[in-house]
């Protein structure tokens, strides 16, 4: 028997880089039947337990480690992040107070008498209560043990300042009158004549600059995430016995009907009951055209009635609505990581010691080559500010985060990063027909009527039948009818013919509508004459789909529906063949109706008369072909060859099965949307990679010239802050990403 599954989010606080991430993760995954995977961009960890696992004890380690953590506060709160206001307020203090000792190193003319005890008195607020985070996170540290790069920091700032002190107090630094030339570069000089306050200072303040603008650059690229699940009504005019109540959204239950006015926004998924309009969905699915809805279309909650008055039946509320499932899927993606990441993250959790170990020898060989101990100290305390890897730790998750939120804007949702690995490698998409390339909508295209029949008896007669049955044929006839009818006549001893049409007792007489083979019991004469036989071959011809209306032992008219392509599935198409897709159609319809489809939208391989169940064979016969598949689809009977697929790509407005066993979900219906996907993510795989290439590079060149002397600790300081910054600038690109359906917003 298998133990019961769950999974926490955990707002995560107190992380000041990546390897206070990786820390925590592992020892949430020292505990048994707990897997955790923690993400320093996003400041969550996402858990998932087994057996008697709770969130409080989840809570309980994260704090013993060092940290704090909580379960996600409800959005929209409005509070400002205390974190973030003590950054900046660290901030403002270390530049008012690091700025005039920095000038005072660097330009000897504003060296007065005592200068370099002003200094002192100036670096000291400085290097203790603005650097806090950086030494308490290096206690922390030292407590379990571990060295992160917060050690780095806190060791080169302490080291920096209290060298400094000792020159002061016991050396010639603190001589009244004395002044001495700033260097960019490492020379040779009397140790204990040489203070580094503005290093101490100014390392301080960039750093703190670099870690406030990466807070800032997150907390705007997670607005995409906060504005999704901000879309939602508040309230909702519910109707109860006929009249009107406004009540919390919260307290909404499945089943309750309730009222939309122009401009409201809809409260939950339903269905319609009463009343049309046009709904914007825009805000959640990234298209600007509004869609008609009428009785009986399906409406998805947050999107806004423009028209006229609905009245909804709630059908599904709090987390099962699209809106909350979409919100879930952006948030596992983010708090995911590629397996780059977890390459960058190892890397980390070695890096630190290793850097220590280089400051070491650094300083070591200096003072045996005679460089002397202020040229020694000064290469040794630039290794340890140079080498903190907070870019590598950043490269990732920033990336990550910016993608997902800009596709969650254009109706795309990123299930997770190695999906973006995926979209990478493919060269075969497998469209499944129905509701991919076309609408999924059947429309009557036409009534054809026997010699001496009239068109409108035929359709109402039809339809009158056709009302008690859901096949999509009969709602496409229904539909048509009702338009031009109103209301329909009764039907009598209604039964459906399995699987071939279905017939009924209407205005006295028994009315049989389907196929021909509906018609094989014999109680029809002559099937079709002439006419009504060419109208049967020419809708096959167009690939359309026609049925034969019967009564009184003749075959009374024909019918014709059709499914019709999507506008855009034609330019979607082509694009996918620009990003070097090679487009499959798939369908359970005869091979000259897939051909139709095919040559309309122009896709040149078909598989034609395809049962649900062969669609995972058809993409497995692919796969051993070699190609790589990615499968778009959007029916519970597309589930299992989504799974299969190399990349499973889901119509949002198809069924849940297919959303879950998909990759990416297109929350927009039309086509472009699998261009948008594969085009976004190739474009946040490609940042990434950019990312990790610069912040190795970064480390890989900084090192040597900081151990060979040929690099200032604060500007070391200084280069090191803006390698995080230009990582977090080099992901908010992804912000740009732009739509390639022109109808589409964004």
């Amino acid at each position: 028997m298998s133990e019961q599954l769950a999974s926490y989010d955990l707002e995560i606080g107190g992380m000041t880089c990546a390897s206070c991430a990786a820390r925590i993760e592992k020892r949430l995954n020292r505990i048994d039947g707990v897997t955790a995977s923690v993400n320093y961009a996003t400041e969550k960890a996402h858990v998932e337990v087994a057996g008697g696992v709770v969130a409080d004890d989840l809570i309980s380690e994260v704090v013993r480690t060092g940290y704090t953590a909580a379960l996600p506060r409800e959005t929209g709160s409005g509070e400002a992040d205390p974190g973030y206001v003590l950054l900046r307020r660290r901030l403002i203090a270390a530049v008012v107070l690091a700025v005039p000792v920095i000038a005072m190193a660097m330009v000897e003319a504003l060296q007065f008498p005592g200068w370099q005890w002003a200094s002192v008195v100036l670096a000291l607020p400085v290097v203790t209560w603005a650097a806090w985070p950086f030494h308490r996170a290096a206690v922390l540290n030292a407590r379990h043990r571990t060295v992160t790069m917060d050690t780095l920091i806190s060791v080169g700032v302490s080291a920096a300042f209290l060298w400094s002190l000792y020159a002061l107090v016991f050396g010639t630094a603190g001589m009244w009158g004395m002044t001495h030339p700033f260097r960019f570069t490492i020379e040779r000089g009397d140790g204990l004549g040489t203070i580094y306050l503005e290093v101490a200072a100014g390392v301080t303040m960039f750093l703190l600059l670099g870690r406030f603008l990466e807070q800032r650059s997150k907390r705007t690229a997670g607005a995409a995430l906060r504005a999704l699940g901000e879309l939602g009504a508040k309230d909702v005019a519910v109707l109860r016995d006929g009249v009107e109540q406004r009540m919390p959204l919260a307290r909404l239950v499945v089943g309750d009907v309730f009222v939309v006015r122009p401009g409201e926004k809809i409260a939950t998924d339903g269905i319609v009951s009463e009343g049309s309009s046009a709904v914007d969905a825009s805000m959640l699915t990234g298209e600007s055209v509004p869609v008609e809805v009428r009785q009986g279309d399906s409406v998805t909650g947050a999107t806004v009635n423009v028209g006229g008055r609905l009245v909804v039946t709630a059908t599904r509320v709090g987390a099962d609505t699209q809106l909350a499932r979409m919100t879930r899927l952006v948030e596992q993606a983010q708090s995911g990581k590629a397996e780059a990441q977890r390459l960058a993250d190892r890397l980390s959790a070695v890096f630190v010691p290793i850097v220590f170990a280089i400051a070491a020898v650094t300083l070591i060989v200096w003072l045996l080559s005679g460089g002397g101990v202020s040229a020694a100290f000064t290469a040794a305390v630039a290794v340890l500010i140079i080498a903190c890897p907070c870019a590598l730790g950043l490269a990732t998750p920033m990336a990550l985060l910016v993608g997902t939120g800009r596709g969650a804007q254009l109706g795309v949702l990123i299930k997770g990063p190695e999906v973006l690995e995926s979209t990478r490698r493919v060269d075969t998409i497998v469209l499944d027909k129905t509701g991919t390339v076309t609408s999924g909508r059947m429309t009557l295209r036409d009534v054809i009527a026997a010699d001496g029949e009239d068109e409108a008896r035929v359709l109402r007669l039809a339809a009158a039948v056709e009302d008690a049955s859901e096949h999509p044929v009969a709602a496409a006839v229904v539909r048509a009818a009702v338009e031009r009818f109103g209301d329909l006549p009764s039907v009598s001893e209604f039964r459906s013919i399995q699987g071939r049409g279905v017939e009924g007792f209407v205005d006295g007489v028994r009315v049989t509508v389907g196929r021909l083979s509906a018609l094989a019991d014999g109680a029809v004469e002559s099937p079709l004459d002439g006419r009504l036989r060419e109208a049967f071959a020419a809708a096959e011809e167009r690939a359309h789909t026609a049925v034969v209306v019967a009564w009184g032992e003749r075959v009374r008219g024909v019918l014709v529906v059709s499914d019709v392509v999507k506008p855009d599935a034609r330019d979607a198409i082509a694009g996918l063949r620009a990003l070097g897709l090679e487009p499959v159609l798939l369908t359970g319809d005869n091979q000259r109706a897939a051909e139709a489809v095919a040559a309309e939208v122009g896709i040149r391989t078909v598989r034609a008369g395809v049962l649900p169940e062969q669609k995972v064979a058809e993409v497995a016969a692919l796969q051993q072909q070699g190609r790589v598949v990615a499968m778009v689809g959007d029916g519970v009977n597309d589930a299992a060859a989504l799974a299969a697929s190399d990349l499973g790509i889901a119509v949002g407005t198809g069924t849940d099965a297919a959303i879950e066993a998909s990759d990416l979900t297109l929350v927009r219906g039309d086509l472009g949307g699998a261009v948008d996907a594969i085009r976004l993510a190739r474009r946040t795989l490609a940042i990434i990679r950019g990312n990790l290439f610069w912040a190795l590079a970064y480390n890989v060149a900084a090192i040597p010239l900081a151990a060979l002397g040929l690099l200032n600790p604060m500007l070391a300081g200084a280069a090191m802050a803006f390698s995080s910054v230009f990582v977090v600038l080099n992901s908010l690109r992804l912000r740009r990403f732009r739509s390639a359906a022109p109808h589409a917003l964004g």
